[in-house]
């Protein structure tokens, strides 16, 4: 019920005209008894009808309290909890339908189906190995097909997680090569803006500079960098340094080197330090010659050029199938979004997993058994409420104050 009223100060002092919404138990956000103030948009208003607040007695929420409140009182699963918190921190348009997605509840729905399967199994094992003489042991063929069906709706489950993954927390590039090889000409062209200073004095870029652009919804974050050579001198050093840690941490090596030109020894020397990174190999400046194509061409490689539209396309091609492997993310597909759900679904697979190579080498039932209760209880972690405290207080860790 919305009621309109003048909100007052602990001394009688009007504040603001504004809205009084009460929420009755339990159909709140919390399940239980709520009062929402919705006043004008003065920041001022605001903080002195929370200052009036705290002097007539209330105190300010903890980060995640009122979500919290509403996984303890049943309202939502620990998942949907969690997916409230990524929704509030998404940075894209991808990355919040991914997490609206994971807030009705249908990751629950089908970790569930996958734990009544599980259930179904377990029960029939369970009556055949205590009542030998008057249940027989099913047919070990039959049993291992019937696993099947769970094992590749698990799997499907973790190739999604790792999906949202990426949608929430993208893909980083580095992007990497001697001086002059047109490393800020590709990260402009990539973002359609001159973000990056272009020149043909070779060490320009003494700096790290990172954008980031989509790819099929997934967030890449470019970094573009010094170019590395042997040579150079104490500021650029500097640079050269910042690049190697960037490269480090990158989990994409784009090497662009002047494919123009014969390949000198930075170049040879850039790709035997890349050579156990995942990497693209970008022969530039294809407009101007191809000398070092014969000498540099690897498989995966692009030759082409920074002012080619369609070298662009199948560089953005090239980096989401090594990044994600060019699948298409379906974002209104539920998704595992915490740690704690990665493990109890690879916890899970690896159960039914030894389960049925017990099935093939003949070992005793309780042996299946065994394993398939193990990969049913750790499922309950995602679907149930039974996590464990530092695991909630992990989740509501990343809220802020507040909801």
């Amino acid at each position: 019920m919305a009621t309109r009223a003048t909100i007052v100060d602990e001394s009688g002092g009007v504040l603001d005209e504004g809205l009084a919404i009460q929420f009755a138990a339990p159909h709140s956000y919390t399940g239980e008894d709520m009062l929402e103030l919705h006043l004008h948009g003065s920041p001022v208003v605001a903080r002195e009808v929370m200052r009036a607040l705290l002097a007539c007695g209330a105190r300010l929420a903890q980060p995640g309290e009122f979500t919290r409140r509403a996984f303890f009182n049943a309202k939502m699963d620990l998942h949907a909890a969690a997916a409230v918190a990524d929704v509030v921190n998404s940075e894209t348009k991808a990355a919040a339908r991914a997490a609206l997605a994971n807030l009705g509840g249908g990751l629950r729905d089908a970790v569930r189906a996958v734990r009544a399967t599980l259930a179904q199994i377990v029960e029939e094992l369970a009556a055949c190995v205590d009542f030998p003489d008057e249940v027989p042991e099913p047919d070990r063929v039959s049993l291992e097909r019937r696993l099947a069906e769970p094992y590749a709706a698990l799997q499907r489950l973790r190739s999604d997680g790792e999906l949202g993954r990426l949608v929430r927390e993208g893909v980083s590039v580095a992007i990497v090569g001697p001086p002059n090889a047109g490393k800020s000409s590709l990260l402009n062209a990539l973002l359609g803006t001159e973000r990056a200073i272009v020149s043909e004095v070779p060490g320009t870029t003494r700096d790290t500079i990172e954008e980031t652009i989509l790819i099929e919804g997934v967030p890449v974050r470019l970094v573009d960098t010094a170019g590395i050579r042997a040579h150079a001198d104490r500021l650029e050093a500097a640079g050269i340094e910042r690049t190697e840690r960037a490269l480090a941490a990158a989990r994409i090596a784009l090497v662009v080197i002047d494919g123009s030109q014969p390949p000198g020894a930075d170049a040879a020397a850039l790709l035997k330090q890349t050579g156990s990174h995942e990497r693209i190999l970008f022969l530039n400046k294809s407009d101007l010659g191809t000398r070092a194509a014969g000498e540099l061409l690897e498989p995966g490689a692009v030759v082409g050029s920074v002012r080619n539209e369609a070298t662009l396309i199948e560089l953005r091609r090239v980096i989401a199938t090594l990044g994600w492997g060019g699948e298409r993310p379906d974002l209104a597909r539920p998704h595992l979004v915490a740690l704690n759900e990665f493990d109890a679904v690879n916890g899970a697979l690896d159960g039914v997993r030894r389960a049925r190579e017990a099935l093939r080498a003949g070992e005793p039932i309780d042996f299946v058994a065994t394993e398939l209760q193990r990969a049913f209880s750790t499922l309950g972690h995602v679907s149930e409420q039974v996590a464990a405290e530092d695991i909630i207080n992990g989740i509501f860790s990343r809220f802020c104050i507040g909801k």
